[in-house]
């Protein structure tokens, strides 16, 4: 799963022009999902979205001490399927690592509804899923962030292996000296 976070003075969904969702500062949130995600990967991406420190403290002048739960802020969400698009093969984009609409809108509710259940439901805000959408926003900044869950995995695999191959060099290390 994937999520891009931009820290932002207001944003806001349009669709057909009528405006379905804005909110004044916060988090805009691009979310995509891919074809093998599962709830780990949903709690990993909430857990990071709700705690990032990302906003200055409260005088100001302490830039990455609060988080938006800290400061009280809207988030808006929108789906985006194009945050897997692959074009390593080509000049047009190839979506075949996206998850298909008809079971990624399961899982984008899913994290609406887990979202609002973490933080304040009247903060979290999104578009309309599936829909052609214009998404307007002032970043801040500008800070921008990218989330991938499997690097979050890849790192727990890389830390819990270091962790391993350290315990073998104490062990060799130990058994030599006994010798």
């Amino acid at each position: 799963m994937r999520a891009v976070l931009q820290r932002v003075l207001n944003a806001s969904v349009t669709i057909n022009n009528v405006q379905v969702s804005s909110i004044n500062r916060g988090l805009c949130v691009l979310l995509g999902i891919a074809t093998d995600d599962t709830e780990d990967d949903l709690e990993y991406i909430i857990k990071k979205i709700l705690n990032v420190r990302i906003f200055e403290d409260e005088t100001g002048k302490k830039m990455w001490a609060r988080n938006v739960k800290d400061m009280g802020l809207e988030i808006l969400c929108v789906s985006q399927f194009t945050l897997y698009g692959d074009v390593t093969k080509g000049n047009k984009p190839d979506f075949h690592c996206s998850m298909k609409a008809e079971f990624s809108k399961e899982m984008y509710t899913n994290f609406i509804n887990r979202m609002k259940q973490e933080y304040f439901e009247d903060r979290i805000k999104d578009g309309v899923f599936g829909a052609m959408m214009n998404v307007s926003l002032v970043n801040e900044g500008p800070v921008t962030l990218e989330l991938d869950s499997r690097k979050f995995i890849y790192a727990e695999k890389k830390v819990s292996s270091s962790k391993s191959k350290n315990k073998d060099i104490k062990e060799i290390i130990t058994s030599n000296k006994t010798v």
